[in-house]
């Protein structure tokens, strides 16, 4: 079981022979690409009385944070890391194998080592996703690391294609325990079983319902049994703050830690862990992002022993997690790699009708919570008011598709049809108004009418669409190997969430929730 989640390194027998002594040394991150996991805070609305509506703040927190009462989540504070001792000059290389979803410049910054610095046997692109199995040649810069031991695979992290058939409800129940009787009341849908707002949660945030019930049983106790204490009955995820004593405020602030982990990873933004204590331990660099997710959310308010506790693969939360759902690996076996490196985005069209004037007012930043994925961007619609004012806009299908959810000021789009938002393509619009909204079931081609921008839905201060895409359950960063791009303007990040541009030629419009001149965006006869 633990060999076959150890990284494998397979290479021609001589090069093993000339290079034997790489496989025994153990590899680190430089200090030079500490974590930034910060949030921008929410602008106050100005009103330019220009033609846009600003929206700052637009669609971050998830599709009910403010409406079941949940406070703003605390930003992931940024550490500043402690170099560890550097590798002689003489240190021989390391070999590294690629992993779905790496990129030559990610690969770079977990190694602490500039892109043009790694080399291969066969080619290596600048841009876009590394075919998985690619030995690269990677200089040694430093030492110590955490573990680099497999834990999670990617597929049992996000809500992947080998959990469509999962019944969360039906498992709750058969198991028996405290969760089965437990009820919470939301704002959104009255009472609410627990097994209900686990699946909730995990739908809305792409994650593995069998990794939130995992945690929860390997927490509390919840899922098989009873919790012990009147601390695991309030805070079940262990995290003791008042304003998040039930399980659906305990359940996003897990998710959100959880995100932080994985996306960060996945995206070049996260390479080192912090304790209670402050002392720092950079992340292996050949880790796969679920089983840096891990490491990380259990890093969050924990000592190294606790930490290294939770993370033992034979009785840390790996072990309460394959008892109660089996071989996480022998699953993955099946739907991994989760997006093949040749994988493009489909035509997609501004998410508006022709002629209508909007505004680019969020780029990429959070796709549900307000950390984790950068993945969504916001559009405004011209407006002479601000606010959360009514529009005659519409939202538009990017892309012809199924829709698989139409709830909550959400609206989703399955685009291969299969009838699951898990598989494939999936887009997802936020803040659509109850009245107008299009009927579950129903398939749209591009251009047809979805809905009209509003602020229900979650946080939100101005009406506005959120619009993000997922791939395989996987959401896809704004600014990344598959990028977003829209009638052909390409979407780019800023240095902080909500920042950034999108260009076409020779054109730019900027991202800003002020509802400046210079974000004003159109859809035109000329567009497709």
């Amino acid at each position: 079981m633990a060999a076959r989640r150890k990284m494998k390194s397979t290479v021609d027998r001589r090069l093993l022979l000339a290079l034997l002594p790489l496989f025994l040394m153990m590899c680190a991150l430089p200090p030079a690409a500490s974590p930034r996991m910060t949030t921008l805070p929410t602008p106050t609305p100005v009103d330019l009385d220009w033609l846009f509506t600003p929206a700052p703040g637009g669609g971050i927190g998830g599709a009910d944070s403010s409406s079941e009462g949940l406070p703003t989540p605390e930003t992931a504070a940024t550490p500043k890391v402690v170099p560890p001792p550097t590798l002689g000059a003489d240190a021989p290389p390391i070999l590294y194998y690629t992993q779905a979803g790496d990129t030559l410049p990610v690969v770079a910054v977990r190694f602490g080592v500039l892109p043009q610095q790694i080399t291969s046997p066969d080619s290596l692109p600048a841009e876009g996703l590394l075919p998985p199995g690619q030995l690269l040649i990677i200089p040694a810069q430093l030492g110590l690391t955490s573990s680099d031991f497999h834990l999670l695979p990617d597929s049992e992290f996000v809500y992947s294609p080998s959990a469509v058939d999962f019944d969360t409800a039906a498992y709750v129940e058969q198991a028996g325990g405290y969760l089965s009787a437990y009820r919470e009341w939301l704002q959104s849908t009255g009472w609410t079983s627990g097994a209900a707002i686990v699946e909730r949660v995990a739908l809305e945030n792409s994650l593995n319902p069998r990794l939130l019930l995992a945690l929860l049983e390997y927490r509390s106790g919840w899922v098989l049994g009873q919790p012990a204490t009147q601390a695991q009955r309030d805070y079940p995820l262990g995290y003791q703050d008042p304003n998040h004593s039930d399980l659906y405020h305990q359940l996003v602030w897990a998710v959100n830690q959880l995100s932080i982990g994985y996306y960060g990873w996945r995206e070049g933004r996260l390479t080192a862990l912090t304790f209670a204590d402050g002392s720092i331990i950079r992340i292996a660099p050949s880790l796969n992002a679920g089983t840096a997710a891990l490491q990380y959310f259990f890093s969050q308010g924990a000592g190294r022993a606790a930490w290294e506790a939770a993370l033992d693969a034979d009785t840390g939360f790996i072990a309460t997690h394959e008892r109660m759902f089996g071989d996480l690996w022998l699953r993955a076996r099946e739907v991994e790699p989760l997006y093949p490196p040749d994988l493009e985005q489909p035509p997609l069209i501004l998410p508006f009708l022709r002629g209508q004037l909007w505004g680019f007012t969020g780029g990429p930043h959070g796709a549900w919570e307000r950390d984790g994925a950068w993945a969504a961007i916001d559009f405004a619609p011209g407006s002479m008011e601000s606010g959360c004012a009514p529009t005659i806009n519409w939202v538009a299908a990017s892309a012809p598709g199924l829709v698989v959810r139409s709830e909550r000021g959400v609206v989703v789009l399955d685009l291969d049809g299969d009838g699951y938002e898990q598989t494939g393509w999936a887009l997802l619009y936020l803040h659509i108004a109850e009245k107008g909204r299009i009927p579950l079931g129903t398939w749209v081609e591009t251009g047809d009418k979805i809905g009209q921008p509003s602020c229900e839905g979650g946080h939100a201060t101005g009406t506005h669409v959120h619009f993000a895409r997922k791939y395989n359950g996987e959401w896809i960063a704004a600014d990344g190997p598959i990028p977003f791009v829209l009638d052909g303007w390409r979407v780019h990040a800023g240095h902080a969430p909500y920042e950034g541009y999108m260009t076409r030629g020779d054109e730019t419009v900027l991202a800003s929730p002020l509802g400046i001149f210079a974000t004003r965006i159109t859809r035109t006869d000329d567009d497709p």
